[in-house]
């Protein structure tokens, strides 16, 4: 079993050496940059192509959107001026406000949007949901668009506006885009522009205010509202080792960490400086993905070994440590304390037992295949979620090699469809915030319809009718009877195993004003005193 302390040995050590003094902030231009460690490297500037949540952080600094949702989860409008819904329910018309313009200046019109939503629906959970029951998008004119329905679809603005993924508004030329290819040019509508040239992967990426846009006279609500832009630079600096990232903030080199390690809080907290708290509204969730297209685990009863060995708890302690205040065990699909919570069909994630998972395995039919699991030797999370379940394979039996490459690397080759042998994968991990998890419809790990779901591509025709059944539950009651049902058939079939939850807080100099809590790590109406 790995050990989590052993595994960060020195890092809080190594960190406290350069002292909790910090030097007297430059002022004049320095004041008007926000210097970040983003959670991530960003190797991809496309928000349909991948849900990497880099990309996501990025795509709400430089796009905007027709809606998008409020603190209690709640769609406004944000570019539209507003909508009506008539024709008992199928047909939503937009409007889009005026004086909305892109990064090269040129106005926004419908015709962008339309494209935009139609590139997303292709990719995104909840709008393939959306367009099954589309009969036709079109543009009205240059400020209106209209969505005419097969039946009512009461989601639809929860839909395009929700806060994970949502439907982010590109000129029509990158829209035209296959969304299985990604678009390279970041021209959006939003607060911030992408500045390209001081773009290095692995390193550097850096955006501007973008002095023509249109915000809300309103103000903020969750990821409603007034997006001011108060900063005139954001500028993300990797930084792989979290002692030098303690140490920069510490010292008053970097001004935000998105997600320290949580070896380091105590250091942290011991500066005056900085403020450490969580600022997602929900814990975030662990998922191990397997390929379902090739072997071994295109073989359901190999899939069920690997969770039979599962605990919970041992992946939780690797991120967050041995306080259960900082995580909670959820053996169940949906986010738990949730409506639709529930561990029905969830006895295999209890089972905790590698004997079992051994002799489960024996008799799956394994034939020692090799299992090639990508590790991001720089995210610091997912590394040790990816080194707990390597070290969990090979203890049953599993031919385990392990691959370590930065996040973006993993991003990036985890969208290869290819066995193993020509540079495929065979399993994966990542996150997910609670706030994802929570309905079938945005339940990204949770979509099993072959070629267009999420990386691993499991096929289950029992899944996808549940999802469908659930968007015309007539009841709450139906509603968590499908959701129970949904469970169940996930714990039989194994899309994903889930992992549990912990808490992770971000860390900021206090001489930031205007960080609020919401769904996503955004970076508007913060500034810098």
């Amino acid at each position: 079993m790995l050990h989590r302390r052993d595994a960060f040995k020195g890092l809080v050590a190594a960190a406290a050496a350069t002292g909790l003094s910090s030097p007297a902030l430059a002022q004049g231009s320095a004041a008007r940059v926000l210097r970040v460690v983003p959670q991530a490297n960003l190797t991809s500037l496309d928000p349909v192509w991948t849900t990497a949540v880099v990309t996501r952080n990025h795509a709400y600094l430089v796009y905007d959107q027709i809606c998008a949702v409020d603190s209690t989860n709640t769609p406004r409008p944000q570019m539209a001026e507003g909508w009506e819904i008539g024709n008992d329910g199928r047909e939503w018309t937009f409007t889009l406000r005026t004086g909305l313009k892109f990064h090269d200046n040129e106005p926004v019109r419908a015709q962008d949007c339309v494209a935009s939503l139609k590139r997303w629906m292709v990719r995104d959970v909840f709008g393939q949901a959306l367009a099954a029951q589309t009969d036709e998008l079109s543009v009205l004119d240059d400020r209106r668009f209209r969505f005419r329905l097969k039946k009512p679809f009461p989601f639809l603005a929860l839909a395009i506006g929700k806060s994970q993924n949502p439907c982010f508004i590109m000129p029509e030329r990158l829209a035209a885009t296959d969304p299985f290819t990604q678009v390279r040019d970041a021209t959006g509508s939003g607060p911030f522009r992408f500045v390209p040239g001081e773009w290095n992967p692995g390193q550097t990426a850096v955006w501007e205010k973008f002095a023509g846009y249109q915000p809300r006279q309103e103000e903020p609500d969750g990821l409603a509202g007034g997006r001011m832009p108060r900063l005139d630079r954001i500028v993300w600096t990797v930084i792989s080792d979290p002692a030098t990232a303690a140490s920069a903030m510490v010292n008053g080199e970097q001004d935000y960490w998105e997600y320290p390690l949580h070896d380091l809080l105590p250091l942290l907290r011991r500066s005056r400086d900085l403020v450490v708290e969580q600022r997602l509204l929900e814990g975030t969730y662990g998922v191990m993905r397997f390929n379902q297209l090739h072997p071994p685990f295109n073989n359901l009863a190999v899939r069920r070994a690997v969770a039979m060995a599962v605990d919970q708890r041992d992946y939780l302690r690797a991120v967050a440590g041995d306080d259960p205040k900082g995580w909670g065990t959820c053996e169940g699909v949906f986010t738990c304390g949730t409506s639709l919570a529930s561990d029905q069909g969830s006895d295999i994630l209890r089972t905790r037992n590698i004997d079992r998972a051994k002799a489960a395995l024996r008799e799956s039919g394994y034939a020692g295949e090799r299992v090639v699991l990508i590790a991001p030797s720089d995210y610091p999370q997912i590394n040790a979620l990816s080194l707990v379940t390597a070290d969990l394979m090979t203890r049953i039996g599993l031919n385990v090699e392990v691959v370590s490459a930065d996040w973006g690397t993993v991003v990036q080759r985890r969208a290869s469809r290819e066995p193993v042998e020509k540079g495929g994968w065979s399993v994966v991990h990542t996150t997910s915030s609670g706030s994802d998890l929570g309905v079938p419809t945005i339940h990204l790990f949770l979509r099993a319809n072959g070629p267009n779901a999420w990386f691993g591509w499991p096929q289950d025709d029992q899944i996808e009718a549940l999802r469908a059944q659930w968007l015309d539950a007539p009841s709450e009651a139906e509603s968590k009877r499908i959701g129970a049902a949904l469970n169940q058939r996930a714990m039989e079939v194994l899309p994903y195993i889930p992992l549990g939850f912990y808490w992770q807080p971000s860390a900021w100099r206090r001489n930031l004003t205007g960080v609020f809590r919401a769904p996503a790590t955004v970076f508007w109406n913060i500034s810098k005193t």
